[in-house]
């Protein structure tokens, strides 16, 4: 769903590539350009603190570098919620007030979609940054929920800050995780009921804003999609999604449906769930990547090529274009693959092999829909 268009007008999906900024990924615009049908950015500021304004002069900053390549930033990530908002503490005004301060300074530079999420404390988890999978050699993101069992909360944090090979990761921000014994213990008296309580102040406070700039909020699922070290956790589930989609009643008010998070539990119909959300208008952008199951809570990250995984990419690349197909979308984590070494699930060439590979398919759908209408 792109806002400001009107309804009804179908427009081609748009295959965009996640993008830390020069001064923080080895991966290049140019590199990213030559990606056959990569359009644009879903763009990051990975050094902003949860809470921090995002300032006119870096946003304009980074998406003139974005645009002098030849390529897109309508979609940014990772505006993070400060825990204040979750944990609803008396601060949270202030941090909502520098929220909407950043959704119009991304507006002015023709963002239209902001990607974050409601997770507390952590964002994904693994238990390994690198697993080797047998088949191949190559290397991929694995969670083993038992294996969790003999971490607690500051070796998990410790494991994988020391296995990022340098990079920063999402949702692992220093600043964020420095003071997490306190924060852990205030979520103690803190519920699925009560965090979505919380939630809800949070939208109230922002859609309006959102609406006035013409922007979508696309939340991102839980990831795994279940709860862990007994947080609250309510985004990982089609009835969640219902739930969060039904806390403020707008178009901006949505859902970045990301398949792998979403598919890490085996009960989640993923094309089912796109059908679902896209029928409602409600999908802003979609992650989309493949997973392995390989026992209870435990899977690791596959090639996109369906048959490497346990999700059907064609059906989902369906679903997308039979009630969503006017979306962005973007190859979500990749293996590390051809002795690459980079920051974890974000390396250049499966993540550029997984875009071909859903353009691929996508043509062949699009191309047999208007066989079909002949």
């Amino acid at each position: 769903m792109r806002p400001n268009e009107p309804k009804g007008e179908r427009k081609n999906m748009k295959m965009t590539f996640r993008w830390y900024g020069s001064q923080s990924d080895k991966i290049t615009l140019k590199q990213i350009k030559q990606i056959p049908g990569c359009t644009g950015l879903m763009g990051v500021l990975d050094y902003k603190a949860a809470g921090e304004v995002w300032e006119e002069d870096e946003v304009k900053a980074y998406i003139d570098e974005v645009h002098a390549a030849g390529l897109e930033c309508e979609v940014i990530e990772s505006v993070n919620v400060h825990e204040d908002i979750k944990l609803g503490l008396p601060t949270r005004d202030e941090y909502i007030a520098n929220y909407c301060t950043t959704i119009r300074n991304l507006a002015k530079y023709g963002v239209k979609v902001i990607v974050y999420n409601f997770m507390p404390v952590f964002d994904w988890l693994r238990t390994d940054l690198a697993r080797v999978i047998p088949e191949d050699g190559s290397n991929s993101l694995y969670f083993d929920e038992a294996e969790l069992g003999d971490m607690g909360p500051l070796e998990i944090v410790k494991s994988t800050i020391e296995n990022s090979n340098g990079f920063s990761l999402p949702g692992w921000e220093p600043e964020r995780l420095a003071e997490l014994e306190r924060v852990l213990e205030l979520y103690k008296d803190i519920g699925p009921d009560e965090l979505r309580e919380n939630y809800k102040y949070f939208l109230d406070g922002i859609i309006p804003t959102c609406e006035e700039c013409g922007v979508v909020m696309a939340c991102h699922p839980d990831d795994p999609a279940w709860p862990i070290f007994g947080l609250p956790r309510i985004a990982h589930s089609i009835e969640d999604f219902d739930k969060i989609v039904a806390l403020h009643d707008s178009p901006c008010n949505a859902i970045c449906l990301c398949t792998g998070s979403l598919g890490s539990d085996e009960n989640n119909d993923i094309p089912e769930a796109i059908r679902h959300f896209g029928k409602m208008n409600r999908i802003g952008c979609l992650h989309v990547r493949n997973v392995k199951h390989l026992g209870y809570h435990k899977f690791r990250e596959a090639a996109h090529l369906s048959s490497t995984g346990d999700l059907d990419m064609y059906e989902i690349m369906t679903a997308i274009y039979e009630t969503c197909p006017d979306t962005y979308i973007r190859p979500d984590h990749g293996r590390m693959i051809w002795d690459e070494v980079g920051r974890p699930g974000y390396g250049l060439y499966d993540r550029a092999l997984g875009a071909c590979y859903l353009n691929g398919l996508w043509e062949a759908i699009c191309k047999a829909a208007k066989g079909a209408d002949k």
